[in-house]
Parts: structure tokens; C-alpha cells; sequence
């Protein structure tokens, strides 16, 4: 069996962005540890789910140890840097915040967790953090960096499909389902995701999906139930939320996406 390191942001992300491929790992045997870089503590509270006076990196650290149990992580790791907010933000230039971190410094802390697991393979995400936040672009960074220092050669880049999530607006505009515009701008931004020729591994997560959705929703300080993300329906979260995407850079695609991370 190997062990599987998914290196994320932010609480919820792991959920969102590789929940079924945790889970499914789990379910095969292997061992899952998940890294997160922040507490997440400049979310946006949703009202009444965070008691008055709660810290919110705390809420989100037990909310990500719920999803985590849930998924079949073995092993959650903090590394300890503060969440820097969307781009642009002030948060950006925090001297503790995540984006602000030396690399180096970052990724000797994430190598001695790669060290101490023996990992076999490590996600982390694409080169421009799937959607430009500045702290998904730091676990690009740093990540790439922890592996080589710890020697970890199977490398993923989680990402997006572009091509796949603009033949779904595309599909729901002709529908006359209403989109949001901002949604629509944002995927025709060469900054989110990557095009389906770019990407080399689809796995496909649907036999854990329900598991995936109650990760996602143990994240209610974050997700309401009324969010996009959980507001759609069976059918919809399938095609949404039902294959998870990943590149294993310098290897190229001949032929159809790879099913298995450890294949």
C-alpha cells in the first residue's frame, strides 16, 4: 500500500478539490494525510453557525478534522500560517500569512512531514492555484519545492477542466438555466484551471461521492446548504463534483486521462 499527501490552502478545499480521490484512496487501503497551510481565519462566517466569540481558524481546524474523518485521513497537519486572503487584499502582506512565507522555510516544513510518512505521491495544485489565490499559488510553490527536498517524485497538480466546466454553462445556457455571470467570466479566464489536452489523470469519484458532498457540508461555517455547491441536485453535483483532475507534470498524455493515481 502507499501513502497519498494532499497539501491544501485552506480548510475546505481538501473537500472540494480532492475529497473523492482521498476517499477513494482510503477505501483501497492507502494511507491519506492531509496538509493544510492555514486555519482559513479570513473566511466569511456564515450567520449562526460559529458561536459569538469563537475564533474562526479554530471552528474551521475542528471542521476539517470532521471532513477528514470522514474522507479517511489518517494523519492532519497544520503548518501554521495565517490565511491571506483573496488577491489584493491587505491580508496579502501580513508578515505571517502564508503568501508571505519563504519558500524555503514552508516547504522544510512540509518535507518533514513528506520524511516522517515516506509519501509516495503529494497534490498540490497548478502553477496559478486553480483560480489565482494567492495561497493556492504558494502551495504550488512551496509544494513543489517540499518534494524536492524530501525526494517525493510522484507529484500531482489538482486543477480544474476548463474545457469540461465551459461545455456545462454552455449546456445550461441553451437550457435557459440562469448562470452567473461572474462564474461564467471567471471560467473563460486563462487563470482558472487548465484545458482537458493539458491535464493527464480523471478519477472518477462517483462510487464516494456522497461521502464527498458530507465533507463539503461539514464546512458550514463556509458552504450554507443553500451555496452552489450543495443547492444542486444529484445529477448536477455528479457532473460538477463527480471526476476530480489532476496533471503529473513533465509526463504528457498520449491517448485517454489516466484513472489512477498510482497506477
Amino acid at each position: 500500500m502507499a501513502t497519498l499527501v494532499c497539501f491544501h490552502a485552506h480548510p475546505d478545499d481538501e473537500a472540494i478539490s480532492t475529497g473523492g480521490t482521498m476517499a477513494k484512496a482510503a477505501a483501497a487501503g492507502h494511507r491519506v494525510v492531509l496538509v493544510l497551510a492555514t486555519r482559513g481565519e479570513e473566511g466569511e462566517k456564515i450567520p449562526g453557525v460559529v458561536p459569538e466569540g469563537s475564533e474562526l481558524g479554530a471552528w474551521r481546524e475542528r471542521e476539517t478534522r470532521d471532513s477528514a474523518a470522514l474522507l479517511g485521513c489518517q494523519r492532519v497537519v497544520f503548518l501554521g500560517y495565517r490565511d491571506s486572503g483573496m488577491a489584493g487584499a491587505p491580508q496579502n502582506d501580513a508578515p505571517d500569512s502564508f503568501w508571505q512565507a519563504d519558500t524555503d522555510e514552508a516547504a522544510g516544513r512540509l518535507a518533514r512531514v513528506l520524511d516522517e510518512e515516506r509519501a509516495d505521491a503529494l497534490t498540490v495544485y497548478d502553477s496559478h492555484g486553480v483560480y489565482g489565490h494567492p495561497d493556492h499559488v504558494a502551495v504550488h510553490r512551496v509544494g513543489t519545492r517540499a518534494a524536492e527536498l524530501a525526494g517525493t517524485e510522484r507529484v500531482y497538480w489538482a486543477t480544474m477542466n476548463r474545457d469540461r466546466i465551459r461545455e456545462m454553462v454552455e449546456a445550461a445556457e441553451r437550457a435557459g438555466t440562469p448562470v452567473d455571470a461572474e462564474r461564467t467570466e471567471r471560467v473563460d479566464s486563462e487563470e482558472f484551471g487548465l484545458p482537458d489536452a493539458d491535464i493527464t489523470h480523471a478519477i472518477d469519484v462517483s462510487e464516494v461521492l456522497d461521502l464527498k458532498r458530507s465533507a463539503m457540508a461539514v464546512h458550514a461555517s463556509q458552504i450554507a446548504p443553500e451555496s452552489f455547491f450543495l443547492a444542486l441536485g444529484q445529477e448536477e453535483f455528479a457532473a460538477a463534483f463527480g471526476t476530480e483532475w489532476f496533471v503529473r507534470p513533465g509526463r504528457g498524455r498520449n491517448g485517454p486521462h489516466e484513472p489512477d493515481l498510482f497506477a
